[in-house]
C-alpha cells in the first residue's frame, strides 16, 4: 500500500515509512476504540423517562480503572513508537556510514546549487562539476552531503528518500543518503524562505554507474 502512495528510493526510506505506519496504526486503533465506546454509551445510556442521571465523580477504585487501564495501554504504545523512532533516527542522523563520494549542496533565494566531484571522485578539486537545480548521483552509492545556505533558512527535501534537512546560514551540515532506484525525482525546499519559496525546486537524477560516468565525461574539465 505504501508503494502505491509514493516511491521509496533510498536505503532508509522504508525504515521511516515503518515509523509513520506504526503511528498511524496505533493511533487509528485507539481512535476507533474511543469512538466506538463513545457511541455505544450515547445510545445505551440516552435519556429515558422516569430515570435520573447518575453523577459519577470518578474517584472510586472501580471507576478509576476505566481511566488507568486504557491510559497505561496507550503509554505502552507510545514507548513502542519512541523506541522504533530512536533506532531509525540514530541510523539516519547519527550513524553516518563511510562515504563513497561527497557532494556539496548550497541553498539560496531561490535555487539550489549542487557541486559534484569530478572524475577523481574528490570534492573541492579542479574537476568539480557545479549544476543549478540538478543533482546527479549513482544508484547504490553512499553519499555524504555538505549542506549550506548563502542567505536564509532553507530545507533540503527529497521525498523519495524520506530526507529533510534544514540548511542554516553560517553552518555546514553533514548528512548522507544511498540511492536504491534509478530515475528522476523531485527536490524541494521545505522551509518558507521568501516570496520565491514556491519555485525553489530541483531534480535529482539517479543514474547507473555507466550513465553517470558518461555525464561526467561531458561536464568535467
Amino acid at each position: 500500500m505504501m508503494e502505491a502512495l509514493i516511491e521509496a528510493a533510498s536505503s532508509y526510506a522504508r525504515d521511516i515509512d515503518n515509523v509513520i505506519l506504526l503511528v498511524a496504526l496505533l493511533g487509528g486503533f485507539w481512535l476507533i476504540v474511543a469512538e466506538a465506546v463513545l457511541f455505544y454509551f450515547l445510545f445505551k445510556f440516552k435519556k429515558k423517562d422516569g430515570k435520573k442521571a447518575l453523577y459519577i465523580e470518578g474517584v472510586k477504585k472501580e471507576e478509576m480503572r476505566w481511566i488507568h487501564i486504557p491510559h497505561n495501554l496507550i503509554v505502552l504504545c507510545d514507548v513502542a513508537i519512541i523506541a522504533l523512532a530512536v533506532v531509525v533516527w540514530y541510523d539516519v542522523k547519527q550513524d553516518l556510514p563511510k562515504a563513497d563520494e561527497t557532494v556539496r549542496i548550497i541553498g539560496q533565494q531561490w535555487a539550489w546549487t549542487f557541486v559534484h566531484p569530478g572524475k577523481d571522485g574528490k570534492l573541492d578539486t579542479e574537476d568539480d562539476v557545479a549544476m543549478v537545480d540538478q543533482l546527479r548521483v549513482k544508484v547504490g552509492t553512499t553519499y555524504h552531503f555538505k549542506l549550506e545556505s548563502k542567505d536564509v533558512l532553507h530545507s533540503f527535501s527529497v521525498p523519495v528518500f524520506r530526507l529533510k534537512q534544514d540548511a542554516v546560514p553560517g553552518r555546514v551540515i553533514t548528512g548522507w543518503f544511498k540511492p536504491t532506484k534509478e530515475g528522476v525525482y523531485d527536490i524541494q525546499c521545505a522551509e518558507m524562505c521568501g516570496v520565491g519559496h514556491g519555485i525553489m525546486a530541483a531534480r535529482i537524477y539517479i543514474q547507473s554507474e555507466q550513465d553517470h560516468h558518461l555525464w561526467l565525461d561531458k561536464h568535467s574539465s
